[in-house]
């Protein structure tokens, strides 16, 4: 291995994952040793007082160059990204953040002598071309999304800088990523988020995809966990680099609510189909994450059912305090 990492900077630790990959990293690395940066003001009380936090834009390389020479980072975690659906409206911001920002770590990771960069991708890089179910690590990338695009964009980037540069950058393909901390940010599942909001509040939801639409989901526990074991593994190992498919459980918006209704019964759902439906149609249904197994070990331990049970339990607790929505 090129060394061991002491001092990290996670861009994007604002958003959905990275909001509590910044908590997990601090609580394995120490405070003062995970920095955490992104263009919008935290609210989450544990970035901004369990340790350092930058405005940076990662479309900006001065900006990051400031933190990087003042806190002598040698790890990079890039989450910061334009995602499917926000993509879509604007897909010109999209190419600029996710392939802008992915070109300025990688060149800072040249320039600083990093001794390791993260930049994850998704299964957004599959397309109607790829095989649907059981989707192999290795298959046709012909996304229909620019933020598909800039997935396979980066991974191949990624690749590139591996082996003509000899950059440490890895990087694993998210599913849907099912959280209670925080919010969603305008990707095609965050029905799978929203979901448990309006079941606890409301009592119903209107779910934007068709019921039998299945997708492949992962709890956060389990996506946090995945992003660091990559993250420490040992290079040696890996015959892949910024490409890993990682696999959780699949389910559909029908079976997701009949899950939820086991612990409210009177829980209804109807569906109107918007333009997500066609993003989500292009997707796989399930993933073959053998590849990360072999040469990194990775398993899931959560399922739908006890995901679902976690979900509505932590979110009813913040509801009858008031604090469903603050965050």
């Amino acid at each position: 291995m090129k060394g061991e990492m002491k001092n990290i900077l996670v861009i994007g630790a604002c958003g959905q994952i990275g909001s509590e990959l910044i908590v997990a990293l601090r609580e394995r690395y120490g405070r003062d040793n995970v920095v955490a940066a992104d263009i919008k003001e935290p609210k989450n009380d544990e970035i901004a007082s369990s340790g350092p936090f930058y405005y940076a834009d990662v479309t900006e390389r001065a900006c990051l160059d400031v933190i990087i020479r003042k806190h002598k980072i040698d790890t990079i975690y890039n989450m910061a990204a334009i995602l499917s659906a926000s993509g879509e409206k604007n897909p010109q911001l999209c190419w600029k953040v996710n392939m802008g920002g992915v070109i300025n770590v990688l060149q800072a990771a040249i320039d600083y002598d990093m001794v390791r960069v993260i930049i994850p991708s998704s299964i957004a890089a599959f397309g109607p071309d790829t095989p649907r179910e059981n989707t192999p690590n290795d298959t046709i990338l012909r996304p229909t999304t620019m933020y598909g695009v800039t997935k396979v964009c980066g991974e191949r980037l990624c690749d590139y800088y591996v082996k003509r540069f000899g950059v440490d950058v890895r990087g694993l393909r998210y599913p849907g990523i099912i959280s209670y901390k925080t919010l969603p940010g305008g990707g095609t599942t965050d029905y799978a988020v929203e979901i448990f909001y309006k079941a606890i509040e409301e009592g119903r939801y209107t779910c934007f995809l068709e019921e039998n639409t299945l997708l492949p989901m992962m709890y956060m526990p389990d996506c946090i966990r995945a992003t660091i074991m990559l993250a420490e593994a040992d290079f040696d190992r890996l015959e892949h680099h910024n490409d890993f498919n990682v696999a959780a459980f699949s389910f559909t918006p029908g079976e997701l609510a009949r899950a939820i209704k086991k612990y409210i019964p009177e829980f209804e759902i109807e569906y109107k189909p918007d333009y997500r439906q066609e993003i989500a149609n292009s997707w796989p249904t399930s993933i073959d994450d053998s590849v990360a197994r072999r040469e990194w070990n990775w398993k899931p331990e959560w399922t739908i059912d006890s995901m679902t049970r976690d979900m509505l339990e932590k979110l009813s607790e913040r509801h009858k305090q008031g604090k469903l929505y603050d965050m």
